[in-house]
């Protein structure tokens, strides 16, 4: 049984002049999810999320959070991390943090305590009576993350997180995002990073030219998207291998192995199960491993943009 949704999108249109930026987009997030939020530049993102954070409105359309339609009422239970990070520069540390704890309806007493408890976990409580411009951009980044998730919100939205972090500080992040969805907060994360997709996202929505052109668990679409391709591993002859089954694959891919062993890649055709494949070479060659290559989202991303852009109707010169 699916999770119960935290927040809903249904049909969102946004115009800007001459613009389309939104053209009935929906969207649908499971509560204690990590959503993707995926795109090319300029393909809507941004506009969705400032219309989740009611910076702007759309045109039409309906979203609602937890069952209810959205309003200024849930401001304080959403989380916003933006690309462009914003921090008074002139302000300290801490007098900053807490500021903005207490925008998000904390007292002071609570605010105080759970910050010190983010500094310490973050390896930053020396830094309290700082000012921004002294730190670091990475430490910036540690500070604008903190005020963003201490006051625990049911939503939370975080475009490209990573930005600006090295491998330690990305990991970092990357357990804490886990950790506050194990606790309960469901995440949409908004990144060009494949790979953070693929480690931490259970469902994606990928917008391209203000339309949503994908959506779904990262499980079913990879499994939708994926070919019949296999890397096998065998000892005996190339020649023997290529002889031993006639038609319904090709050969992508052939190298020497460890161990006079041969690595190959073949894609199967749609008619040509593997069983009968194997069938057709195992008495002339020694099988060692067999895998099933599956598409990284990387490649899915791109195969999904391009589908779309060749569907797109073209305008008659």
């Amino acid at each position: 049984m699916e999770n119960p949704l935290i927040f809903e999108a249904k049909e969102i249109v946004k115009n800007y002049s001459n613009h389309v930026a939104l053209n009935k987009v929906s969207i649908r997030i499971p509560k204690n999810s990590i959503f993707g939020l995926l795109g090319p530049n300029g393909a809507g993102k941004t506009s969705l999320i400032r219309i989740i954070n009611q910076i702007t409105a759309p045109d039409s359309g309906e979203l609602l959070l937890d069952g209810e339609k959205l309003s200024r009422k849930h401001i304080k239970d959403i989380g916003y991390l933006p690309e462009e990070r914003g921090l008074y520069k002139k302000m300290k540390v801490g007098e900053q943090s807490l500021y903005l704890a207490q925008l998000k309806g904390m007292n002071k007493k609570e605010a105080n305590s759970k910050l010190r408890s983010w500094f310490e976990k973050f390896e930053i409580e020396g830094w309290w009576n700082n000012t921004i411009e002294d730190l670091s951009k990475g430490m910036a980044q540690k500070i604008q993350f903190i005020t963003t998730v201490v006051h625990e919100p049911k939503l939370l939205i975080l475009d490209e997180p990573f930005s600006g972090f090295d491998p330690i500080n990305t990991n970092l992040v990357k357990n804490e995002i886990l950790n506050l969805k194990k606790k309960g907060t469901t995440i949409i994360l908004s990144t060009h990073n494949m790979n953070s997709v693929e480690e931490i996202c259970d469902n994606i929505a990928l917008i391209d030219k203000s339309n949503k052109i994908l959506e779904g668990s990262v499980n079913k679409i990879k499994e939708e998207y994926s070919e019949k391709i296999w890397e096998i591993t065998y000892k005996g002859n190339a020649v023997s291998f290529a002889n031993s089954i006639w038609g319904g694959w090709e050969l992508l891919k052939q190298e020497q192995g460890i161990n006079n062993t041969i690595k190959t890649k073949i894609k199967l055709s749609p008619k040509l199960n593997l069983n009968d494949f194997i069938k057709g070479i195992i008495d002339n060659v020694e099988i060692i491993e067999l895998n099933k290559v599956n598409p990284t989202m990387n490649d899915i991303f791109i195969k999904a943009v391009n589908k779309s852009n060749e569907l797109e109707p073209k305008l008659d010169e």
